[in-house]
């Protein structure tokens, strides 16, 4: 199992990929050309959906321990005037926040019923993992999709499996244990039950297995690519199952 980055280099990775992100926007003459994968976004709604995200972030990361989430006030737009300069300024702010707070600080957290921490340090990997896929979005519809950095996708990975699994309740189809394989020598061998999701040890028996890139099988399990860019062995049904739940949207 991949490890999780140090908490700088979350931090360091998440402005790359918010970067990233922007860099693609930066270059496109037309910002309400639509988002393939998100089709009822602009590129302009896109930019500012993540910088709503991050300040939003930053404002539950700054609150500290609560039982709700934070109200966030407006941003001043007269000190960051222009869509991107906006949102780079929301990204140093939640940035700043998470290195005020460090890794350890409890806060508001939508996973709460996940068994991953409800911590400064899980918003900050949580982070990463959202601004790489709409990295990948904005490329996509600039038509300059580029692949997730390994390190990137490989701990994407493990964290969709506790925060996207672990907050999506009972499995709502016949028990089934999945495997995923990437090309960079890790593998999730997943238990899927009424209990929920687990990822489980050891080599096991699967009903159905699927291989790729890390960075493929993390844009695949977002929706971002179609099952047949990966290779697969065993039941499609299963792995078709797998891929629509949870509805992300």
């Amino acid at each position: 199992m991949p490890q999780t980055p140090a908490f700088d280099d979350l931090l360091a990775l998440f402005q790359d990929r918010s970067a990233a992100l922007r860099d693609s926007v930066a270059g496109c003459p037309d910002l309400d050309v639509r988002v393939p994968s998100c089709p009822d976004w602009s590129l302009r709604d896109l930019v500012a959906h993540l910088t709503k995200v991050h300040r939003f972030w930053a404002a539950a990361v700054t609150n500290g321990p609560s039982g709700k989430p934070p109200t966030v006030a407006p941003a001043d737009d007269a000190l960051t005037a222009g869509l991107l300069a906006r949102s780079a300024a929301a990204t140093g702010e939640l940035v700043a926040a998470l290195r005020a707070a460090g890794p350890a600080v409890s806060c508001w957290t939508w996973w709460g019923e996940s068994d991953v921490p409800t911590t400064s340090g899980a918003v900050a990997r949580h982070q990463v993992r959202e601004a790489a896929v709409h990295a990948f979005d904005a490329q996509t519809a600039t038509g300059t999709p580029r692949p997730v950095p390994a390190v990137v996708a490989l701990d994407g990975i493990a964290e969709f499996f506790g925060v996207s699994h672990g907050t999506a309740g009972p499995w709502p189809h016949e028990p089934a244990r999945v495997g995923l394989h990437a090309a960079e020598g890790e593998s999730w061998l997943i238990d899927l039950t009424a209990s929920g999701s687990d990822v489980i040890d050891g080599r096991q028996d699967t009903a159905a297995d699927l291989y790729g890139s890390a960075s493929d099988l993390l844009l695949t399990l977002h929706g971002r690519l179609p099952l047949d860019s990966l290779r697969s062995e065993g039941d499609r049904t299963t792995l078709e199952n797998l891929l629509s739940w949870p509805d992300l949207g």
